[in-house]
Formats: C-alpha cells, sequence, structure tokens
C-alpha cells in the first residue's frame, strides 16, 4: 500500500512583552515538557490468549480521490462527523502480538523503515512492550500490501525475525509472485509486486503458504477475506469459549468504511468482491458481538461493530489497566 505523507505547518506566537515573556518562562526546577507519546502498546486477553496491540505510527492520505464512489463533499462531510481533518485520513497501522501454545506469533509487521517519516515506530513499540524480535516463532501475514510486510526485512536487506517461521495465504502468494502478473500489471502496481520480491526472494523456499479456514497455531485460524487484495485474509482467534476476528483491512479508516460499508478505498484492488466482504463481516461480528481488531482504526484498534441504519457503528473498547 503506497502512502503519502502531507506536511503540517506549525504555526508561533510572538510574546510582545517583557511581562508576558517572563509569565511564559517555566519556574527553575520545573520539568521540561516532553516530545511525544507514552510507547503505544496495550495488552487484553481472549480466553486464555493475551494479544498485545502494537502501534506503528501513521501516514496522512490526501482525502481527495481517496474514496472511489463517494462524492469529496461526502467524504469530507464524515470525516467532520469524526472530528478528523478535511484535507486528508490520518492512517493509522497496528499490529498484533499473540501468545498462544508457549508461542510467541505476529499477525502483520508494520512498515519498517520503508514508511512515511511519521510511521517505523514499530520496533521500538515493541521492545517496549518487553518483546525481542529473536524470540519471534511465528509471522503470520494477511497479505502484502508493504505496510504489513516490510517489518520482515528492511531496507539494507536484513531481516528482522531470523528465527520465525513466516506463513502467508496461498492465493496471494499465488498472485503477487506470478512473473506474467507483474509484467502485464498496470505501472502503478509494478512496484507493489517488486516489493514482495525484495521481501521475500531471499527466503522464498522457506516460506509456509496456507489455506483459510485452517488452524495455523494454537487458537488462530485464517477466515478468507477476498477483495482489498486477491488472497487477502482475517484472523479469527478463540479461547475459553471467547472469539475474536481480526478483520485486517476489510477497512480502512472505520470512521469512513464502517459507516459507510459500500464505500471502495483506493486501495482495494477489486471493489465489488472488497464490498462483499466488508459487509459480510461486518454484519456477522454485529450479530455474533464479537471482539474485532482493525489494523486501520484509531490506537488500541479494538472494539465491538453496531448495525446502524444502512451501515454499522464502531465501539471502540474501554481502556483498562488490567488484563
Amino acid at each position: 500500500m503506497v502512502i503519502s505523507s502531507a506536511s503540517i505547518a506549525a504555526a508561533g506566537i510572538g510574546l510582545g512583552s517583557a511581562s508576558a515573556q517572563t509569565a511564559a518562562t517555566p519556574p527553575a526546577g520545573a520539568a521540561a515538557p516532553t516530545a511525544g507519546q507514552a510507547p503505544g502498546f496495550y495488552r487484553y486477553k481472549i480466553g486464555d490468549i493475551e494479544i498485545t496491540a502494537i502501534n506503528d505510527g501513521f501516514a496522512m492520505r490526501p482525502l481527495e480521490g481517496f474514496v472511489r464512489n463517494a462524492e469529496l463533499a461526502d467524504v469530507k462531510k464524515a470525516m467532520a462527523e469524526a472530528f478528523l481533518p478535511d484535507n486528508a485520513l490520518p492512517i493509522t497501522f497496528t499490529t498484533l502480538v499473540v501468545k498462544t501454545g508457549g508461542k510467541t506469533v505476529l499477525i502483520d509487521t508494520g512498515n519498517g523503515d520503508s514508511g512515511a517519516p511519521t510511521s517505523g515506530r514499530w520496533m521500538a513499540n515493541f521492545r517496549a512492550a518487553g518483546f525481542d524480535p529473536a524470540q519471534v516463532d511465528t509471522v503470520l501475514i494477511s497479505h502484502f500490501h508493504g505496510d504489513h510486510i516490510n517489518g520482515l526485512r528492511l531496507k539494507d536487506g536484513n531481516a528482522v525475525f531470523p528465527k520465525a517461521e513466516i506463513m502467508v495465504p496461498e492465493t496471494e502468494w499465488a498472485f503477487w509472485m506470478d512473473d506474467a502478473k507483474m509484467n502485464s500489471a498496470p505501472e502503478g502496481l509494478k512496484g507493489g509486486f517488486q516489493n514482495v520480491r525484495r521481501v521475500f526472494g531471499q527466503v522464498a523456499k522457506d516460506v509456509k503458504q496456507f489455506q483459510p479456514e485452517k488452524e495455523l497455531v494454537s487458537g488462530i485460524s485464517a477466515v478468507a477475506a477476498p477483495g482489498h487484495t486477491p488472497g487477502h485474509v482475517a484472523f479469527r482467534i478463540a479461547s475459553g469459549g471467547k472469539q475474536f476476528l481480526m478483520v485486517s483491512d476489510i477497512t480502512n479508516h472505520p470512521a469512513l468504511f464502517v459507516r459507510n460499508p459500500a464505500w471502495a478505498a483506493v486501495f482495494d484492488m477489486d471493489a465489488e468482491k472488497a464490498r462483499e466482504t466488508r459487509v459480510k463481516m461486518l454484519d456477522m461480528v454485529a450479530a455474533d458481538r464479537t471482539q474485532v481488531a482493525f489494523y486501520h482504526a484509531p490506537f488500541p484498534a479494538t472494539g465491538h461493530i453496531l448495525k446502524d441504519g444502512s451501515g454499522f457503528r464502531f465501539v471502540p473498547v474501554q481502556w483498562t489497566p488490567a488484563v
């Protein structure tokens, strides 16, 4: 997925008098203001399985042209209702670390060092959460857009999780590793094919391909969710009678595509199939009251779905210090 970042200009305020300048000077011994947020991770449990959401920052995507089948005015209205900017969408990235069956399992890997300047926070947050890349046993990939796979291999070619088994959807692999499809692809898509080869080329023989509807590791199974890409999958986590669904990219930001499930994001490769998948899955989790996680929802990117008129509503979980 190719995302362009937008520049944000900061406006300074001049202080015109000595008294104003004195009032603005921190008292001696006062703590200096901090420059950033606390580490971006959040833990919760599904039955006996522990999940840690890891934030990888965000990227700004210009709003014009982002929704292919909606008027810009309608998209801006939806943004305003969500108190979001009217010119660009802040797209967040959240992967999951799952502790199950004595193993550490990643679901997608973030942007690595190949994303927008405001992304690339994943490793710092991963380590802050107490994890080490050398301890990762398995990496499950939902689909092959760059913001999901680039964390596997940095620009210098180094593998980030050298001991991990890498598991990918069979249909996704067949599409993106097909030289004929790459050669006939539009110019704007060729870079995606090339990036897939950059990430997986050195380890292609060791990559394990899976089919949906099968358990991949203890408590985690893949669910077919095509449309966004040909082999895109969601992941179901089940433990202790509880069900959870990581829906990956069936939507981009929920304020747009959960509220308006018929809308098609520019990144959806088969818009009609993506809409069909989106509505089917949102209907299912709303009816079953299943907790979900989205890759592009505001952090920690998990909550529930309610049916709301012709669309749906995302209800984030309430933050709690308890795990």
